[in-house]
């Protein structure tokens, strides 16, 4: 992973109550929080008057007759103050509660199914539903309804611009001012599924997040940048840039994540319990109580965990060993911490010979499941909602997976509206993403494409689009970590040898300079206020001439601190100004680091600082007119022993890859191409250099103009060596590009 300024988040306390899912957060205030469940209430959690650290139960509203979910807060006001609720409900109905006494004081009745989503526009509350309408309610009165979707809506949001957005299964978001469509947001080919999009409001993708493996239910940003997104992974994970930076893994689906607005997290989960994360010192919850939910998240994987087809929390202990065998040969499994072991009875020497770890085969099919006597390569456990038992659905490899599904609702009396997502949790779940699809037929439920039992081929018929895990990268990534005291540290100590050198005096810096850049890193450490804070155009110049002046053996820590100058947006905007005034300001730089004697500290920065270049479109134009000099500059890099160069290097590559394709530059896409498989061929290059350059390839390949040119430099090996990694995402990404290779 990339270099990122990110403090890790740690549990600072949970929320039990509950009784079944926790599936909704309203943050109220950063001392009042309300969860919503499938146990049909809803929880108020105020700070404690001992503990700042944790919440306690305040109140439980009662009132809905079915799972709760969505839930938005209505600030207080004299009538009402301590503020008020807002929840929708399976039961179809949008309550609002007074949250002096937990009563309701407004029942919203109109929707006709599930209501999935509510927010609030002034005054008014706007609420979704799966019956495909949007609903404005005022004063506790519907005063405009409107089918929004085609399909059912699964949420609905107020703009800080004014406009409300919705989502639906018909995989798009829609922009609404008032009851008239704005926009609508097409790009995602299916229910969210591990990958996460940045919108603009014109429409345009400004970064796309690949890191969960299954639906993902909730996301939510903060103002510091970052992003949480909750899924049925198991996870919620935070981003930043684009680059997932750390999971936070649970017992069970979240189903819900929000920051507060300290920055702290919070996150619902299926087993019941909200639980709140931070990064403050003194916040962080007692080590009893992280080793406890250590202890709770291996214990739930251990119950989990297969070997052999064996539940592994199933299998007796060393202890089973004590017994004697009763045949030459006979073998046992017994469990040694988190794995199955397996013995045989050595007969002529009384005694359990050690065979080896038992694991089970490719995706866990150590043993086939039975169900009503029949055996399957799947039973799947099928929750269908509040009240209903979990239903056991078989499916085998070799079925037709609408057949599975059409048989399996029949056979349960449920509604044919199930069926295409019942399709797509068969193919989810059983690995089958190139299930290939008969266009002609439009699901009623979302929409999307599917296949109709009984009925002829037509010739129209094409597969589906093949699914990548990863590519084409979207997006860039930049380097924004910076040692500031280190940095600081260095130009004073450079400085003083400089100041002491007589025949250097000239090019040191005076003490109101060195107070100047003390006061540049204040600036650029406090990443929260970037959109208020700004530079003097002197402090671009004196970076500048500090890299101009001083001898390459002392450029470096200038050069870093550029690099971080690069992403805070007056600091870039100064600089382009610089570069638009010198056309070589950057490029002589470049000349200078990368001359005979070249210095890998000075290779490093001076990378960085392009790569981080990318983060900013108004460097874009200076970017692709320069690629070729910056890249024949650079090209030794592939084969630096210097790690950290060689990711440098590699992702400065991917940014280029990213831009080049946008900008439709063969020619600029055919040196990346070159010079990304120089990496992927290298033997010894970093796993991670290796990666992002296999990403580069297959993003060109994908999306530019280059896949042939790729195929005539023998792509085709590069990916069979891939897919003979131990890497796994090297493994991943090699796939990918031989998936792409036999595509026509």
């Amino acid at each position: 992973m990339m270099d990122i300024d990110f403090n890790e988040y740690k549990l600072r306390c949970e929320l039990r109550g509950h009784d079944d899912d926790v599936r909704g957060i309203c943050v109220c205030t950063d001392e009042n929080i309300a969860t919503s469940s499938r146990d049909r209430t809803i929880r108020v959690w105020s700070l404690g008057s001992d503990d700042k650290r944790k919440f306690s139960a305040s109140k439980i509203l009662l009132g809905h007759t079915s799972f709760v979910g969505p839930l938005a807060s209505i600030l207080p006001s004299e009538e009402y103050p301590e503020g008020r609720l807002v929840s929708g409900s399976m039961d179809t109905s949008v309550l609002v509660w007074n949250l002096v006494n937990g009563e309701v004081v407004q029942a919203l009745k109109g929707h006709k199914m599930q209501v999935t989503g509510v927010t609030l526009d002034d005054d008014d509350i706007v609420s979704s539903s799966v019956d495909q309408t949007l609903k404005r309610w005022r004063n506790g009165q519907l005063v405009e309804s409107w089918e929004a979707h085609q399909s059912p809506v699964q949420a609905v949001l107020k703009l800080p611009s004014g406009e409300l957005i919705s989502g639906s299964s018909d995989t798009t978001l829609k922009l609404w001012k008032g009851k008239t469509s704005l926009r609508t947001f097409t790009g995602h080919a299916d229910t969210v599924r591990g990958s996460i999009r940045l919108w603009a409001l014109s429409g345009e993708v400004l970064l796309e997040m690949i890191g969960h493996t299954s639906i993902v239910y909730s996301v939510d940003a903060h103002a510091s940048g970052l992003i949480v997104s909750g899924s049925e992974d198991r996870h919620a994970k935070i981003w930043k840039d684009g680059v997932c930076v750390q999971s936070l893994e649970h017992p069970g689906c979240v189903w819900d994540a929000k920051f507060l607005e300290s920055g702290d997290i919070v996150t619902a989960c299926s087993d019941g319990v909200a639980r709140v994360w931070t990064v403050r010192d003194g916040m962080i919850a007692d080590q009893m109580e992280i080793d406890a939910f250590d202890s709770l998240i291996s214990q739930y994987k251990l119950s989990r965990k297969k070997v052999g087809g064996m539940k592994l929390d199933e299998l007796p202990g060393l202890d089973a060993l004590t017994l004697p065998g009763t045949s030459d040969g006979q073998t046992k499994v017994v469990r040694e911490g988190d794995n199955g072991v397996a013995y045989a009875w050595n007969m002529s020497e009384q005694r359990w010979d050690k065979i080896g770890e038992v694991v089970d085969g490719p995706d866990g099919v150590g043993d086939r499941p039975i169900l009503d006597g029949a055996q399957y390569d799947f039973v799947f456990d099928v929750d269908i909602g509040d009240g209903e038992p979990i239903r056991k659905l078989p499916y085998n490899r070799s079925d037709n997976p609408y057949d599975a599904a059409d048989k399996w609702l029949l056979k349960e009396n449920l509604p044919v509206a199930y069926r295409q997502q019942i399709v797509d949790f068969i193919l989810q779940n059983s690995g089958q993403k190139d299930f290939s699809f008969n266009p002609s037929f439009r699901d009623p439920f979302t929409g999307a494409n599917a296949y109709v039992p009984g009925q002829p081929s037509h010739a129209a018929a094409t597969p589906a689009k093949p699914l990548y895990k990863h590519i084409p990268k979207r997006g860039v990534l930049v380097f924004d970590v910076a040692q500031y005291d280190g940095i600081l540290k260095k130009m004073t100590e450079f400085n003083n040898t400089l100041r002491s050198d007589p025949a250097n005096t000239d090019k040191s810096m005076t003490e109101a300079e060195v107070s100047r850049v003390g006061a540049i890193v204040k600036i650029l450490k406090d990443t929260s206020h970037y959109h208020a804070t700004n530079f003097a155009d002197m402090d671009i110049a004196l970076l500048l001439k500090v890299i101009q002046a001083w001898p390459p053996a002392m450029m470096f820590p200038a050069i870093d601190l550029v690099r971080m100058l690069v992403l805070h947006p007056h600091g870039a905007s100064l600089l382009i100004k610089h570069v638009e005034n010198n056309n070589d300001l950057l490029l002589d730089v470049i000349k200078k680091v990368t001359e005979d004697s070249a210095l890998p500290a000075n290779l490093l920065t001076t990378v960085r600082v392009l790569v981080n270049l990318f983060k900013n479109p108004s460097f874009h134009h200076w970017l692709q007119r320069h690629h070729s000099q910056i890249l024949d500059a650079f090209s030794n890099c592939y084969s630096s022993p210097n790690k950290n160069l060689q990711l440098a290097y590699s992702t400065l590559l991917l940014n280029y890859a990213v831009l080049l394709i946008e900008k439709k530059d063969e020619e600029g896409q055919a040196q990346v191409l070159s010079a990304a498989l120089q990496i992927a061929e290298e033997e010894g290059a970093d796993v991670d250099s290796k990666f992002r350059s296999l990403v580069a390839i297959g993003s060109l390949m994908l999306e530019g103009l280059v896949k042939k040119i790729a195929i005539d430099f023998e792509v085709e090996s590069i990916a069979k060596s891939a897919k003979s990694s131990k890497e796994a995402k090297i493994v991943e990404v090699g796939a990918d590009i031989d998936l792409l290779i036999r595509q026509p």
